[in-house]
């Protein structure tokens, strides 16, 4: 079954395991192990792609995926949140977790996990978005889209959280949907982003506890 799902042509070996085993960066049995959860994970995506994909939903999910690109939709809801003085505080918090989630998740675990995006192994499926130049694992759509929503949905009334949160998953859903990540993306990507809200939600008052004259300054312009 994953064997029928796996196709591998010479390009996409050497930045697959293959090219990480001989370097050293991972082991055989690791290297079965990925390609194994790449299977399984590939049917998730297959099914999507034959029972959900429709000329309806296309359309829709492609804009909902669109939303997210360069986290461009949290971006300007930040930025509104940072014009506003009564909303100041709050869009210092937002802006932190994405600033985070950046980080973590473009900077360093991508690189890290250089993981091939599905498309590109996984035989049959179809990409209906422009490819990505980048490495799959996590997604980073996912990553500023809970980053963002959740601290709304934990710091703003549930008339404007929820709906945050609702948009977040389905940016998400979505790119399971186009076919440009795998789950587990998703999945790391929903993690880190909550926990880089959480962080942020710690450490923004702490450090204005700590700074209070730069603070009032800052929140003052």
């Amino acid at each position: 079954m994953i064997a029928d799902i796996l196709c591998y042509n010479e390009a996409t070996i050497a930045r697959t395991g293959a090219w990480r085993l001989y370097k050293g960066e991972m082991t055989l049995e690791a290297v079965f192990q990925s390609q194994g959860l790449i299977g399984f994970e590939g049917s998730i995506l297959l099914w999507i792609q034959n029972n959900l994909r429709s000329d309806f939903l296309d359309p829709i999910m492609k804009a909902i995926t669109m939303l997210g690109d360069k986290g461009m939709i949290w971006i300007l809801i930040t930025l509104v949140l940072l014009i506003l003085r009564r909303t100041r505080p709050l869009g210092v918090i937002c802006a932190a977790s994405m600033v985070f989630g950046l980080i973590i998740t473009n900077l360093i675990i991508k690189n890290w996990a250089a993981r091939i995006r599905p498309y590109e192994v996984v035989q049959g499926l179809k990409c209906i978005v422009p490819l990505a130049d980048d490495w799959s694992f996590p997604s980073g759509h996912t990553t500023n889209s809970l980053a963002c929503a959740w601290v709304l949905f934990r710091k703003t009334p549930k008339k404007c959280g929820v709906p945050a949160l609702i948009l977040a998953i389905l940016i998400a859903f979505s790119r399971l949907y186009v076919g440009i990540h795998y789950p587990t993306d998703v999945l790391g990507g929903a993690v880190i982003g909550i926990c880089c809200a959480c962080l942020a939600m710690w450490l923004v008052p702490k450090l204005e506890k700590k700074f209070p004259k730069l603070t009032e300054t800052v929140y003052r312009v």
